[in-house]
């Protein structure tokens, strides 16, 4: 694997500089991305190989990112799964999971039938070796996946999902199961296609409180990581996960990914030397240039040069973010000094 500082930094060594990607960097706030989508419905961009590939790569060559995640989309293994999802723009599934009979009926094959993905990757790494940056692959969490597949759709505290989850925790463990099965696969997949690290994302796991995370869904967590390749670094994000970080720490991830509600230096107190990921509030991406620097410099201050440190944001690059405001936040954590 060549010498990213992307990668040292997941595993806590020195870097040359502090390095920094975002979260949905390939998204509608790029004119480019947005000229491409013209053409595709959602779903066909994540299923064409050449069209992922050339959206992955855009953020690359416009913003300068130090790392690159593969265009798709956390529910991508749904549909295999027999899951009925369509984009309009936010997911709908048609069919959502209510019973025990749609539980049991779920294919535990699915990660075989996305193809698409791993050929997607073969071809990004293709582009990103003269480009000398790595790939990230991703998936869902089981917990998050639930939330969209008993849900139905996106919701603030996903209702029914909970309803079952306290109702009959059986068929919602069972579910999990199903989904930490299909996610294990998928991520070794893509693992073996050539993803240089890769990003596990519970946005909903913050909607939890900790007894009942790690209840009812840390067992399924440290079961899926258990179970995967640890060839390449592993970023672990919980959305809303300031009540969570020592729960999250104990799966065995090597980077904790933070949301924008804690403070850098607050939460390595509490981690140690485990590196982690993140922390601006996307929005304030929409900020006049002098409060952005600001609020990136506290952010690389508090870090406090300490190693194992990636610069993300909280949460998504929204749409209509303005693009120079995301190529000042990369120049900045570049231009600051790292080490003593």
């Amino acid at each position: 694997m060549a010498n990213y500082d992307f990668i040292k930094a997941c595993y806590g060594d020195p870097v040359s500089r502090t390095p920094v990607w975002f979260m949905r960097q390939a998204g509608r706030y790029l004119p480019e991305y947005r000229a491409v989508r013209k053409n595709y419905s959602f779903l066909e961009m994540c299923k064409k190989p050449e069209v992922a590939c050339e959206v992955t790569i855009q953020p690359i060559d416009i913003i300068g990112t130090d790392a690159a995640i593969m265009f798709s989309d956390i529910l991508v293994p749904f549909e295999p799964m027999g899951l009925d999802l369509d984009f309009n723009p936010a997911p709908v599934i048609a069919n959502p999971i209510r019973s025990r009979e749609q539980v049991d009926s779920l294919r535990l094959d699915a990660a075989e039938e996305v193809g698409f993905v791993y050929d997607a990757i073969k071809l990004i790494k293709r582009e990103l070796e003269s480009r000398q940056v790595p790939l990230i692959g991703f998936c869902g969490a089981p917990f998050t996946l639930a939330c969209y597949a008993v849900e139905g759709s996106g919701s603030k505290n996903y209702p029914t999902l909970k309803e079952m989850m306290y109702s009959d925790p059986a068929l919602f463990s069972d579910l999990m199961r199903a989904f930490v099965v299909v996610q294990v696969d998928y991520l070794n997949r893509q693992i073996d296609a050539g993803v240089d690290a890769l990003q596990i994302f519970d946005s909903w796991g913050g909607i939890l409180s900790r007894e009942d995370y790690d209840h009812f869904v840390l067992p399924h967590m440290k079961s899926l990581f258990s179970q995967l390749k640890r060839t390449v670094p592993i970023i672990f994000f919980i959305g809303n996960n300031a009540h969570l970080l020592e729960s999250q720490e104990s799966t065995g991830a090597d980077v904790m990914g933070l949301d924008w509600r804690i403070p850098v230096d607050a939460a390595r107190q509490r981690l140690g030397n485990t590196p982690v990921q993140g922390n601006l509030d996307p929005t304030l991406l929409f900020a006049e240039p002098q409060l952005l620097e600001k609020r990136v410099i506290d952010i690389l201050r508090r870090n406090g040069n300490k190693p194992g440190f990636i610069f993300n944001l909280g949460h998504g690059i929204t749409p209509k973010t303005p693009v120079d405001n995301v190529k000042l936040v990369v120049e900045l954590v570049h231009q600051y000094p790292v080490g003593e």
